[in-house]
């Protein structure tokens, strides 16, 4: 098995191969005048090839696609989408739309496709070949516990974020709650923990994405002046947008905590594992 590491995730890349105990494949990227992209695989493909390459940007999902018809010669092509841009288009809202996370995934041909937290597992039903979506809270559960909080919990930013902060949560063996928007007046509106009080305790905010962190330093600025001690943000994907970390920073976030799908200063927690794991598997 070959790792063939894209220019978005050659970090991770690598490590999946050392987790492996695979070789990484030595490759060319350039960006030509008109920013069309040029790949090379310089080494030898063999027989099963693994493409790790999240697609934040349109240039990537171009990369991803120029990696797999390179593979071309390879018996087997397994193909690792650590973070797959789009996929928060999964529904048809207006007459006329694409449906945009249908149409990126059924680009990929390939043998297997892997993804971690996608945003909705139904996307997996797009992918022209067997698809394996894989959840790093259980991960991100594993790097706070060791962070030697003061009476922790959990919070997801929505309900719809509640089965993530539960993952990690069972990780840890703490309570977990998701956060509740309630409207006090015409113009002002809380945001609090549904059913748990977080005075006096420290609090992680876990998301699937964070982008623009707009709606997590406002989650930040209330829980602290509602009593909550240090307040972290945490995510998998840490897309962070624009002026995301400044405005996390400014709104008084302890910290900020991301896995490596998304290559960042903020990336502390590897996902290389779980994807090993699920290479193993296939």
């Amino acid at each position: 098995m070959k790792i063939i590491g894209g220019g978005a995730s050659q970090l991770l890349a690598s490590r999946v191969a050392a987790e492996l105990n695979c070789e990484l494949a030595l490759c060319k990227f350039k960006t030509f005048p008109d920013d069309e992209k040029y790949i090379r695989i310089i080494d030898d493909i063999g027989p099963e090839a693994v493409i790790v390459q999240s697609t934040i940007t349109d240039s990537d999902l171009v990369v991803l696609l120029q990696l797999i018809d390179a593979c071309s010669s390879a018996d087997r092509i397994h193909v690792v989408i650590p973070y797959m841009g789009y996929a928060r288009q999964d529904k048809i809202f207006n007459q006329g739309e694409a449906l945009s996370a249908r149409a990126v995934a059924r680009t990929i041909e390939a043998d297997n496709v892997i993804t971690v937290n996608i945003h909705e597992d139904s996307i997996l039903n797009y992918f022209k070949c067997n698809s394996v979506n894989i959840n790093a809270a259980p991960l991100m559960g594993q790097f706070v516990s060791a962070m030697d909080l003061h009476d922790p919990v959990i919070l997801a930013p929505d309900k719809g974020a509640k089965e993530l902060a539960a993952s990690a949560a069972k990780e840890m063996g703490i309570e977990y709650d998701y956060l509740e928007k309630k409207r006090i007046s015409g113009d002002t509106v809380e945001v609090s923990p549904k059913n748990l009080d977080a005075r006096g305790r420290d609090v992680v905010i876990l998301d699937d994405i964070i982008s623009t962190g707009g709606t997590m330093a406002e989650a930040v600025r209330m829980l602290r002046e509602q009593g909550a001690l240090d307040v972290y943000v945490a995510c998998i994907h840490p897309v962070l947008a624009g002026s995301a970390v400044n405005k996390l920073y400014h709104s008084g976030v302890k910290d900020i905590i991301a896995t490596d799908t998304i290559e960042r200063a903020v990336s502390r927690v590897s996902v290389a594992p779980l994807l090993a794991q699920a290479l193993k598997e296939l």
